[in-house]
Protein backbone atom coordinates (compact mmCIF):
# COMPACT_ATOMS: atom_id res chain seq x y z
CA UNK A 1 0.00 0.00 0.00
CA UNK A 2 3.00 2.27 0.66
CA UNK A 3 3.67 2.17 -3.37
CA UNK A 4 1.03 3.48 -4.80
CA UNK A 5 0.93 6.62 -1.53
CA UNK A 6 4.19 7.51 -2.86
CA UNK A 7 3.30 7.47 -6.59
CA UNK A 8 0.24 10.05 -5.65
CA UNK A 9 2.57 12.31 -3.93
CA UNK A 10 4.91 12.62 -6.46
CA UNK A 11 2.77 13.46 -9.23
CA UNK A 12 0.89 15.96 -6.76
CA UNK A 13 4.77 17.85 -6.28
CA UNK A 14 5.24 17.67 -9.95
CA UNK A 15 1.72 19.19 -10.87
CA UNK A 16 2.45 21.72 -8.14
CA UNK A 17 5.56 22.39 -9.49
CA UNK A 18 4.84 23.01 -12.89
CA UNK A 19 1.62 25.56 -11.89
CA UNK A 20 4.12 26.92 -10.16
CA UNK A 21 6.66 27.51 -12.51
CA UNK A 22 3.99 28.70 -15.31
CA UNK A 23 3.50 31.79 -13.17
CA UNK A 24 6.62 32.75 -13.92
CA UNK A 25 7.23 35.23 -16.97
CA UNK A 26 10.68 34.87 -18.61
CA UNK A 27 12.68 37.68 -20.07
CA UNK A 28 13.48 38.03 -24.07
CA UNK A 29 16.34 40.25 -24.53
CA UNK A 30 15.83 42.30 -28.22
CA UNK A 31 18.47 43.83 -30.53
CA UNK A 32 16.84 46.47 -32.96
CA UNK A 33 18.39 45.17 -36.19
CA UNK A 34 15.72 46.60 -38.33
CA UNK A 35 13.39 49.71 -38.40
CA UNK A 36 9.46 49.51 -38.32
CA UNK A 37 7.93 50.08 -41.44
CA UNK A 38 4.31 51.55 -42.29
CA UNK A 39 2.86 51.82 -45.62
CA UNK A 40 1.52 54.09 -47.76
CA UNK A 41 -0.72 53.13 -49.85
CA UNK A 42 -2.25 55.08 -53.73
CA UNK A 43 -1.32 57.97 -53.26
CA UNK A 44 -1.69 59.72 -57.10
CA UNK A 45 1.77 60.33 -58.03
CA UNK A 46 0.48 62.05 -62.05
CA UNK A 47 -2.91 61.77 -64.02
CA UNK A 48 -2.21 61.05 -67.53
CA UNK A 49 -4.57 60.50 -70.83
CA UNK A 50 -5.56 57.73 -72.83
CA UNK A 51 -6.02 57.12 -76.21
CA UNK A 52 -9.29 58.38 -75.99
CA UNK A 53 -8.78 61.33 -73.73
CA UNK A 54 -9.91 59.82 -70.88
CA UNK A 55 -8.06 61.15 -67.47
CA UNK A 56 -5.92 58.05 -66.23
CA UNK A 57 -4.17 58.18 -62.36
CA UNK A 58 -1.30 56.71 -61.79
CA UNK A 59 -0.61 55.69 -58.12
CA UNK A 60 1.91 54.51 -56.38
CA UNK A 61 2.60 52.72 -52.64
CA UNK A 62 5.28 53.70 -50.02
CA UNK A 63 7.19 51.98 -47.75
CA UNK A 64 8.29 54.14 -45.15
CA UNK A 65 11.18 53.08 -42.11
CA UNK A 66 10.03 55.09 -38.58
CA UNK A 67 13.13 57.11 -38.83
CA UNK A 68 14.49 60.76 -37.14
CA UNK A 69 16.58 61.55 -40.30
CA UNK A 70 16.21 61.27 -44.11
CA UNK A 71 17.10 58.08 -45.72
CA UNK A 72 17.82 57.19 -49.32
CA UNK A 73 15.03 55.88 -51.26
CA UNK A 74 14.29 53.21 -54.45
CA UNK A 75 11.66 53.71 -56.80
CA UNK A 76 10.45 50.18 -57.69
CA UNK A 77 9.05 49.27 -60.61
CA UNK A 78 7.42 45.92 -61.39
CA UNK A 79 6.54 43.76 -64.31
CA UNK A 80 3.78 42.40 -66.45
CA UNK A 81 5.02 42.28 -69.69
CA UNK A 82 3.77 46.26 -70.86
CA UNK A 83 0.43 45.08 -70.69
CA UNK A 84 -0.26 45.26 -66.74
CA UNK A 85 1.44 47.13 -64.11
CA UNK A 86 1.04 45.75 -60.51
CA UNK A 87 2.50 47.92 -58.11
CA UNK A 88 1.40 45.45 -55.16
CA UNK A 89 3.35 43.04 -56.38
CA UNK A 90 7.24 41.77 -55.18
CA UNK A 91 6.47 42.74 -51.58
CA UNK A 92 8.84 40.17 -49.73
CA UNK A 93 11.79 42.51 -51.35
CA UNK A 94 10.27 45.55 -51.69
CA UNK A 95 9.64 44.71 -47.78
CA UNK A 96 13.33 43.66 -47.26
CA UNK A 97 14.98 47.23 -48.62
CA UNK A 98 12.68 49.02 -46.80
CA UNK A 99 13.97 47.33 -43.46
CA UNK A 100 17.22 47.99 -44.65
CA UNK A 101 16.79 51.54 -44.43
CA UNK A 102 15.24 52.56 -47.40
CA UNK A 103 11.52 54.44 -48.07
CA UNK A 104 10.71 52.14 -50.81
CA UNK A 105 7.96 53.24 -53.41
CA UNK A 106 6.32 51.10 -56.59
CA UNK A 107 4.49 52.69 -58.92
CA UNK A 108 1.49 51.91 -61.61
CA UNK A 109 3.00 53.37 -65.21
CA UNK A 110 0.57 53.57 -68.63
CA UNK A 111 0.87 49.89 -70.37
CA UNK A 112 0.03 48.58 -73.65
CA UNK A 113 -2.78 48.80 -75.78
CA UNK A 114 -3.73 52.04 -74.29
CA UNK A 115 0.51 53.23 -74.68
CA UNK A 116 3.58 53.37 -76.96
CA UNK A 117 6.95 54.18 -75.80
CA UNK A 118 8.25 56.66 -74.54
CA UNK A 119 5.08 57.32 -72.18
CA UNK A 120 5.80 54.32 -69.85
CA UNK A 121 9.48 55.87 -69.39
CA UNK A 122 8.12 59.36 -68.46
CA UNK A 123 5.89 58.03 -66.29
CA UNK A 124 8.67 56.46 -64.40
CA UNK A 125 10.93 59.94 -64.08
CA UNK A 126 7.45 61.58 -63.04
CA UNK A 127 7.72 59.62 -59.87
CA UNK A 128 11.47 60.17 -59.25
CA UNK A 129 10.53 63.92 -59.10
CA UNK A 130 7.62 63.27 -57.23
CA UNK A 131 9.34 61.34 -54.63
CA UNK A 132 12.27 65.01 -54.56
CA UNK A 133 9.28 67.51 -54.84
CA UNK A 134 7.43 65.49 -51.20
CA UNK A 135 10.84 64.75 -49.92
CA UNK A 136 10.52 66.05 -47.08
CA UNK A 137 7.02 64.95 -46.25
CA UNK A 138 8.29 61.42 -46.76
CA UNK A 139 11.40 61.40 -45.06
CA UNK A 140 13.94 61.13 -48.26
CA UNK A 141 17.13 62.61 -48.93
CA UNK A 142 16.43 63.59 -52.41
CA UNK A 143 19.82 63.35 -53.39
CA UNK A 144 20.30 59.41 -52.46
CA UNK A 145 17.57 57.83 -54.80
CA UNK A 146 17.56 54.13 -56.68
CA UNK A 147 15.84 53.03 -59.28
CA UNK A 148 15.03 49.20 -59.31
CA UNK A 149 12.45 47.17 -61.53
CA UNK A 150 11.70 43.30 -62.75
CA UNK A 151 11.59 42.47 -66.32
CA UNK A 152 9.29 45.38 -68.41
CA UNK A 153 10.20 47.19 -64.96
CA UNK A 154 13.88 46.08 -65.19
CA UNK A 155 13.81 47.41 -68.34
CA UNK A 156 12.35 50.66 -67.42
CA UNK A 157 14.66 50.96 -64.56
CA UNK A 158 17.31 50.88 -66.84
CA UNK A 159 16.24 53.23 -69.42
CA UNK A 160 15.61 55.94 -66.19
CA UNK A 161 18.86 55.00 -65.30
CA UNK A 162 20.62 55.23 -69.21
CA UNK A 163 18.42 58.55 -69.79
CA UNK A 164 20.32 60.52 -66.61
CA UNK A 165 20.93 64.01 -67.69
CA UNK A 166 18.51 63.65 -70.28
CA UNK A 167 15.60 66.43 -70.78
CA UNK A 168 13.33 64.92 -73.43
CA UNK A 169 12.03 62.35 -71.09
CA UNK A 170 10.51 64.71 -68.39
CA UNK A 171 7.40 65.26 -69.41
CA UNK A 172 4.61 66.24 -66.85
CA UNK A 173 4.46 67.54 -63.36
CA UNK A 174 7.62 68.54 -60.90
CA UNK A 175 9.58 69.82 -63.77
CA UNK A 176 11.02 72.00 -61.15
CA UNK A 177 13.13 68.95 -59.82
CA UNK A 178 15.39 66.69 -62.08
CA UNK A 179 14.85 62.44 -62.77
CA UNK A 180 18.34 61.52 -61.85
CA UNK A 181 18.82 59.09 -60.35
CA UNK A 182 21.95 57.46 -58.13
CA UNK A 183 22.08 53.71 -58.64
CA UNK A 184 19.95 51.43 -60.99
CA UNK A 185 19.19 47.43 -60.85
CA UNK A 186 18.19 45.46 -63.70
CA UNK A 187 16.09 42.23 -62.37
CA UNK A 188 15.64 40.39 -65.56
CA UNK A 189 15.07 42.97 -67.71
CA UNK A 190 15.19 43.60 -71.55
CA UNK A 191 17.88 45.81 -73.22
CA UNK A 192 17.39 45.05 -77.19
CA UNK A 193 13.64 44.60 -78.05
CA UNK A 194 14.50 43.33 -81.42
CA UNK A 195 16.18 40.28 -79.68
CA UNK A 196 13.83 39.20 -76.58
CA UNK A 197 13.95 35.45 -77.87
CA UNK A 198 17.57 35.18 -79.17
CA UNK A 199 17.98 32.19 -76.35
CA UNK A 200 15.53 29.80 -77.62
CA UNK A 201 13.89 27.82 -79.90
CA UNK A 202 13.28 29.16 -83.74
CA UNK A 203 9.49 29.03 -83.07
CA UNK A 204 9.82 31.33 -80.00
CA UNK A 205 12.01 33.69 -81.44
CA UNK A 206 9.12 34.08 -84.78
CA UNK A 207 6.61 34.81 -81.45
CA UNK A 208 8.76 37.63 -80.75
CA UNK A 209 8.45 39.02 -84.66
CA UNK A 210 4.82 39.26 -84.34
CA UNK A 211 2.89 42.50 -84.25
CA UNK A 212 0.95 41.03 -81.30
CA UNK A 213 4.38 40.70 -79.47
CA UNK A 214 4.71 42.83 -76.21
CA UNK A 215 7.79 44.81 -76.92
CA UNK A 216 6.19 45.37 -80.70
CA UNK A 217 2.75 46.83 -79.35
CA UNK A 218 4.62 48.71 -77.05
CA UNK A 219 7.17 50.56 -79.84
CA UNK A 220 4.69 50.45 -82.57
CA UNK A 221 1.22 50.78 -81.05
CA UNK A 222 -1.55 48.24 -82.55
CA UNK A 223 -3.51 48.86 -85.79
CA UNK A 224 -6.49 50.61 -84.00
CA UNK A 225 -4.23 53.37 -82.60
CA UNK A 226 -1.27 53.43 -85.40
CA UNK A 227 0.08 51.92 -88.15
CA UNK A 228 1.38 48.76 -86.11
CA UNK A 229 3.60 46.28 -87.03
CA UNK A 230 6.26 43.48 -85.99
CA UNK A 231 9.23 45.22 -83.87
CA UNK A 232 11.45 44.49 -87.13
CA UNK A 233 9.08 46.93 -89.01
CA UNK A 234 10.91 50.01 -87.86
CA UNK A 235 14.41 49.56 -86.46
CA UNK A 236 14.72 53.45 -85.96
CA UNK A 237 11.48 53.59 -83.43
CA UNK A 238 13.45 50.35 -81.45
CA UNK A 239 16.36 51.46 -81.39
CA UNK A 240 15.03 54.35 -79.54
CA UNK A 241 13.63 52.28 -77.39
CA UNK A 242 16.28 50.25 -75.80
CA UNK A 243 18.17 51.36 -73.05
CA UNK A 244 21.53 50.71 -74.72
CA UNK A 245 20.68 53.63 -77.08
CA UNK A 246 21.65 56.45 -74.25
CA UNK A 247 24.09 55.30 -72.25
CA UNK A 248 26.23 57.81 -71.32
CA UNK A 249 28.72 59.53 -68.78
CA UNK A 250 25.55 60.27 -66.92
CA UNK A 251 24.44 57.18 -66.40
CA UNK A 252 25.08 56.02 -62.71
CA UNK A 253 26.33 52.63 -61.58
CA UNK A 254 24.81 49.42 -62.56
CA UNK A 255 23.69 45.83 -60.92
CA UNK A 256 21.93 43.38 -63.55
CA UNK A 257 20.79 40.05 -62.34
CA UNK A 258 19.55 37.41 -64.63
CA UNK A 259 18.02 33.45 -63.63
CA UNK A 260 20.01 30.89 -65.95
CA UNK A 261 16.25 29.22 -66.38
CA UNK A 262 14.68 32.39 -67.26
CA UNK A 263 11.97 31.26 -70.13
CA UNK A 264 10.40 34.43 -70.90
CA UNK A 265 13.76 36.85 -71.21
CA UNK A 266 16.10 35.73 -72.70
CA UNK A 267 19.58 35.86 -70.38
CA UNK A 268 21.44 37.59 -73.18
CA UNK A 269 19.42 40.64 -72.60
CA UNK A 270 21.36 41.32 -69.20
CA UNK A 271 24.48 40.15 -70.52
CA UNK A 272 24.05 42.76 -73.52
CA UNK A 273 23.62 45.88 -71.35
CA UNK A 274 26.43 45.46 -68.97
CA UNK A 275 28.85 44.81 -71.63
CA UNK A 276 28.00 48.49 -72.85
CA UNK A 277 27.72 49.78 -69.72
CA UNK A 278 31.13 48.31 -69.20
CA UNK A 279 32.54 49.50 -72.48
CA UNK A 280 31.64 53.09 -71.89
CA UNK A 281 33.51 52.93 -68.44
CA UNK A 282 30.20 52.63 -66.66
CA UNK A 283 30.33 50.70 -62.69
CA UNK A 284 28.47 47.66 -63.63
CA UNK A 285 27.67 44.41 -62.19
CA UNK A 286 25.58 41.18 -63.51
CA UNK A 287 24.76 37.88 -61.51
CA UNK A 288 23.55 34.94 -63.12
CA UNK A 289 21.25 33.56 -60.40
CA UNK A 290 21.56 29.30 -60.86
CA UNK A 291 18.43 27.71 -61.30
CA UNK A 292 16.58 30.97 -61.50
CA UNK A 293 13.10 30.98 -63.76
CA UNK A 294 11.57 34.15 -64.85
CA UNK A 295 9.96 35.83 -61.21
CA UNK A 296 10.14 32.51 -59.35
CA UNK A 297 10.66 31.86 -55.79
CA UNK A 298 14.56 32.42 -56.76
CA UNK A 299 14.29 35.83 -56.47
CA UNK A 300 12.86 36.82 -52.87
CA UNK A 301 15.74 34.39 -51.26
CA UNK A 302 18.29 36.30 -48.74
CA UNK A 303 21.25 35.38 -51.16
CA UNK A 304 19.61 37.55 -53.95
CA UNK A 305 18.40 40.29 -51.65
CA UNK A 306 21.86 40.35 -49.84
CA UNK A 307 23.29 41.17 -53.44
CA UNK A 308 20.99 44.08 -54.02
CA UNK A 309 21.15 45.81 -50.50
CA UNK A 310 24.63 45.54 -50.85
CA UNK A 311 24.78 47.43 -54.16
CA UNK A 312 22.18 49.75 -52.56
CA UNK A 313 24.41 50.44 -49.32
CA UNK A 314 27.84 51.27 -51.59
CA UNK A 315 26.10 53.68 -53.71
CA UNK A 316 23.46 55.37 -51.61
CA UNK A 317 25.05 54.96 -47.78
CA UNK A 318 28.44 54.73 -48.43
Amino acid sequence: MIRPVVKIVTLLLASMTLFAASKESKILEVKLNKPSVNVIADLAYTQTQNPFGQVTQLNMDILKPNSKTPLPAVLFITGGGFVQSPKENYIQQRLAIAEAGYVVASIEYRVVPNTTFPEPLEDAKTAVRYLKENAKKYGIDPNRIAVMGESAGGYLSALVGTTNGMKEFDKGEYLNQNSDVQAAIDIYGLSDLTKVGDDYSKEIQEVHKSAAAPEAMLVNGIAVFGPGGSILSNLDKAKAANPLTYISKNTPPFLLMHGDNDMLVSPSQTKILHEALIDKGIDSTRYIVKGANHADQYWCQKEVLDVIIGFLDKNLKK
